[in-house]
């Protein structure tokens, strides 16, 4: 029941994802979250931020923003990497997933979801077929929706990382 919150993986950062790597295994396009998965929650685009967008525009992707702010929010951000957003997007909700890829001209065979929150970014991904890779949140300081629910998650990645131990001790086991 709880593979459905599942990420596809689960990293320390946006800026640590090997996004070269991933171009050569075919992926085009990257559905990025802002808040605490670029930069801190309502922060505008840093220059690291900005550095990472022109890097994946040099590689050929296409990107786009994908969040639950409103359009000032959102587009305080975009103003300095200058990529594609839809706001007010209703994650999880799937249809802005999908609109999203429509714009970016790509699939679910080949796009990427990059989000800091599991019951919105990562489940909402999920349910429209998109990799999903989860980041650990830049900032602890979050709304209150959304630490409470960072408690639930604690419990989604108790699941996820025990799921994770258990495959790997039985490859281990099987030698595959």
């Amino acid at each position: 029941m709880l593979e459905r919150f599942y990420p596809g993986e689960y990293l320390d950062s946006t800026y640590g994802i090997d996004f070269d790597r991933l171009y050569r295994e075919g992926y085009r396009g990257i559905i990025f979250d802002i808040d605490n998965t670029l930069v801190p929650h309502g922060a505008p685009a840093d220059e690291r931020a900005q550095k990472l967008f022109g890097h994946l525009k040099a590689l050929g992707y296409s990107c786009m923003l994908l969040s639950n702010n409103k359009e000032p929010r959102v587009k305080m951000f975009n103003d300095k990497v200058q990529v594609s957003y839809i706001y007010k997007a209703g994650k999880p909700s799937v249809q802005n997933y999908v609109k999203a890829m429509e714009q970016m001209g790509t699939d679910t065979s080949n796009t990427l979801f990059v989000g800091d929150q599991i019951f919105t970014d990562v489940y909402g991904a999920n349910r429209a077929g998109i990799r999903t890779i989860l980041v650990k949140p830049i900032h602890p300081k979050e709304e209150i929706q959304i630490v409470l629910k960072r408690y639930l998650e604690k419990i989604v990645l108790f699941f996820y990382h025990r799921k994770l131990k258990r495959k790997a001790k039985k490859q281990e086991e099987t030698g595959k």
